[in-house]
This record gives C-alpha cells, sequence and structure tokens, in this order.
C-alpha cells in the first residue's frame, strides 16, 4: 500500500507541475514542452530528486512512460496521410530531404569528433535525433503564429511530415542493424524487415479504403456496424490495430516505437471516413494532450541530469551540438527556400521553424537509453540540445518573419491564405 500511495503521489505531483508550468510556458511564447521537461528536470536528479525520491524512471513510472509514448507516437502518425504523403509538393518534399539528409549525414563526421568514445551505431544514433524536425511542435508554433492555413504554415507542415516519415524509416533501420551488424546480408535483411513492416501497413491502409469505397465493402461495414454495439468502437478498434501494429514490429526487431507511429497512418478521412477519424482523433488527443503528453517531457526531465554538463569536455561537445544543430537545420531550410524562390523574410523564418525538435527524436531516445545503446551521459546532452532548439525556434521565426503569436494571421502577411482545404499541398513558391 505505501508503494502504491508513493507512485499515486509521484504521478500526481509530475502531472500537476508539468500542467501548470507547461500552460505559463505557452502564455509567454514557448511550446509546453519546454515547461514541462524543465519541471521533470527540477524535480528530478538534476535539482530535487533526492529529497521526492525521483532520482529517475522508476520501475512503477516506467509502464506509465512506456504508454506515453505509445500514445504520442500513434497520435504523431494519426496527423500524417499516405494519401497527402504522395500528393506533397515539391518544394515541401525537397525541403523536407533536405533537412534530414544533411544534418544526419554531416552529424555523422562531427559528432564523434565532439564525443570521444561512441560506437559507429550510437553515433549514427545521436545524429539521428539532431536531424528530426518536430511535427507535433511545428503544428503549435504555426497555429500559435496563425499560419495554419497560409501558403508558408502549409509547406512547414507537409516538409515536417517527410523529415518525420524518413526519421522513423531510418530509425526502424539502424535498430536492426545494430542488433545484427553491419554486413551486407545483414544491410539486406534490415531492409528487407523495414519493406515487409511497411508493405502491410500500406496494404491494410488500402484494404480499409478500397472497403469504403467499393459497394460490397460499404455493406460489409453498414452490418458490421449494425452488429457492433460497444460505445466508442472506433477508439477501441484504433487501439487494436495500433498495438497489433507495435508488436508486428517488435517481433520484426523494429521496436514498438515504429510500430505505433505507422499504425496511425493506418486510420485516415479516406480509410475510416471524415466523421469517424475526427471523432477517433478527438478522443485519442483528447488523452493524449491532457494527460499522457505533460508526463512525457516531464519523463524527460526526470530522465536527465545535467550535472553531468558540467564536465568541461562533455559541456563543450554540449555547445557544439547546438550550434550544429541551429545552423545545419537553419542554413539548409534558408537555402533551400531561397532556392525555391520564397522571400528573404521568408526564407530566414523557414530555416527558424525546421529547427525545433520534439517528441518523437525524444521518443527515440528514451528506448535508446532502455536499451543501453545511450547512457545517462548522452541522453541528457540530446535532450537538452532539444530543449534549446524549441526554445530558439519560434523567438527566430517571430523575429526575422515578422509574425506575432497568439494572432490570427501574420502580422505582415508575407504570403498569401490559401483558405482551409482537404490536402496539404503545395507545389508553388511564395509569389514574392
Amino acid at each position: 500500500m505505501a508503494d502504491l500511495t508513493s507512485f499515486i503521489v509521484g504521478l500526481f505531483v509530475l502531472l500537476t507541475a508539468a500542467v501548470l508550468v507547461g500552460e505559463i510556458f505557452s502564455r509567454f511564447g514557448q511550446a509546453a514542452l519546454v515547461g514541462q521537461i524543465l519541471v521533470g528536470i527540477v524535480l528530478g536528479p538534476t535539482l530535487l530528486g533526492s529529497y521526492f525520491g525521483l532520482t529517475g524512471v522508476n520501475d512503477e513510472l516506467a509502464g506509465v512512460q512506456f504508454l506515453a509514448t505509445f500514445f504520442i507516437l500513434v497520435m504523431a502518425g494519426l496527423e500524417v496521410s499516405p494519401e497527402e504523403v504522395y500528393e506533397t509538393g515539391f518544394a515541401s518534399g525537397l525541403l523536407g530531404t533536405a533537412i534530414f539528409v544533411g544534418p544526419f549525414l554531416i552529424g555523422a563526421f562531427i559528432v564523434p569528433l565532439v564525443i570521444h568514445g561512441l560506437s559507429f551505431t550510437t553515433t549514427l544514433f545521436v545524429s539521428l535525433t539532431l536531424s528530426i524536425t518536430a511535427l507535433p511542435v511545428m503544428a503549435v508554433m504555426l497555429r500559435e503564429f496563425g499560419l495554419t492555413r497560409t501558403r508558408l504554415g502549409v509547406m512547414m507542415m507537409n516538409t515536417a511530415v517527410i523529415n518525420e516519415l524518413a526519421a522513423v524509416t531510418t530509425f526502424a533501420i539502424l535498430l536492426q542493424l545494430n542488433a545484427n551488424g553491419f554486413g551486407l546480408s545483414e544491410v539486406a535483411i534490415a531492409l528487407l524487415s523495414v519493406a515487409v513492416f511497411l508493405g502491410t501497413v500500406l496494404s491494410a491502409h488500402m484494404v480499409l479504403r478500397v472497403s469504403r469505397e467499393t459497394r460490397i465493402g460499404r455493406v460489409v461495414r453498414e452490418r458490421i456496424t449494425g452488429m457492433w454495439k460497444s460505445r466508442n468502437s472506433g477508439f477501441a478498434i484504433l487501439m487494436v490495430l495500433a498495438l497489433g501494429s507495435a508488436l508486428f514490429s517488435q517481433y520484426l526487431g523494429l521496436t514498438f516505437l515504429v510500430g505505433a507511429f505507422y499504425a496511425g497512418l493506418l486510420i485516415t478521412p479516406e480509410s475510416a471516413g471524415t466523421r469517424e477519424h475526427r471523432g477517433i482523433s478527438q478522443v485519442f488527443e483528447l488523452m493524449t494532450w491532457g494527460f499522457f503528453i505533460p508526463l512525457f517531457f516531464a519523463f524527460v526531465g526526470l530522465s536527465m541530469n545535467l550535472r553531468t554538463l558540467l564536465t568541461p569536455t562533455i559541456l563543450l561537445a554540449f555547445v557544439v551540438l547546438i550550434v550544429f544543430a541551429v545552423a545545419s537545420k537553419f542554413v539548409l531550410g534558408t537555402g533551400v527556400a531561397r532556392i525555391l524562390n520564397w522571400s528573404r523574410s521568408d526564407s530566414l523564418a523557414i530555416g527558424f521553424f525546421v529547427s525545433s525538435r520534439g517528441a518523437v527524436e525524444l521518443a527515440m531516445s528514451l528506448i535508446l537509453l532502455d536499451l543501453g545503446i545511450f547512457n545517462t551521459e548522452i541522453f541528457t546532452i540530446v535532450a537538452a540540445v532539444g530543449l534549446v532548439t524549441t526554445i530558439i525556434s519560434p523567438i527566430g521565426a517571430s523575429h526575422y518573419g515578422g509574425f506575432k503569436i497568439g494572432t490570427t494571421e501574420p502580422v505582415a502577411s508575407p504570403s498569401p491564405n490559401i483558405g482551409p482545404g482537404p490536402r496539404l499541398r503545395v507545389d508553388a513558391a511564395s509569389d514574392d
């Protein structure tokens, strides 16, 4: 009973503090995750952990952390549609690919120069986490700046989608190679495992979509719906699909992260129906944003120990990686935007927007920490870099893009409003 009471008290303290501090930070124009991570840092081993008994994520909290990670990844997948990815314009595809491939490849050379003693695979994983642009954080920033339905905002969302898909798929391949080696046959097996998984997910998506578009499929669905009496059955089916996908990816050696993320792609307006998809997403997002997300980022802070950064060599590595993380994304993002004929102010804003990081790479880092691929020092560096870049991103975008947080439209209106529509597609660059 004492252990149960301690567990509930710890959960209550973390959730309450994360929600309140996250709200405070959001009112000052920062992503709530910044405040939520700081809550974990303050209550964790960095500062007050020894007084509260929160010296890390203990066995009792580990189960909640797993669920939080699972829900966040499924939610990230729900924001991606295979149809939208297919119809993504050239501009978004080029930008999304450039801001992933560039930092990933360059980071593979820089990381071992500043953090000595890393294995080859650990180096690649660190570089990977520095290459991700956060889709959820991007969505929050665009909403706060009133850019969601502008041409710039739509391009940014499509860019983040392409970047995140590339990162999750690369993560799956690297996990296989880390377990089996980098020989030719091992590489072939890793690629085959990922191909089998993606083929299965896309096939399931097509079956669900066709079942809505064909007469026989509609009849079968109507009969099943008529027979199904359980409440919120759509959410229950989503959870079954997500857990099944996570189990399948775990069986293939790709970890549940990959399966949870791609499971969200199965449930789209095209496959589930617009009304059904909206209902499922609303229920899922209420649970995730209201409970799991604040706890997840608080857990990230708990797993960090900023005292490790006090070592001169580690502190130097941290500073260098922050500069690299911001500069690589900013230079590539701004440069590609200029090549695509975006204005100077828009290009500079794009460079800062794509520098933000968030949930997916932190979820990857937590998994790598659990697997022993990351130690506390490496995890702290990666998480702290993500924290700093997420703070810098909206400040830079606001300053150079002329946007004001809390408005419904950009102050300078440098990008024409495209109005609401069913697709997130941008083929043309800004006119100015």
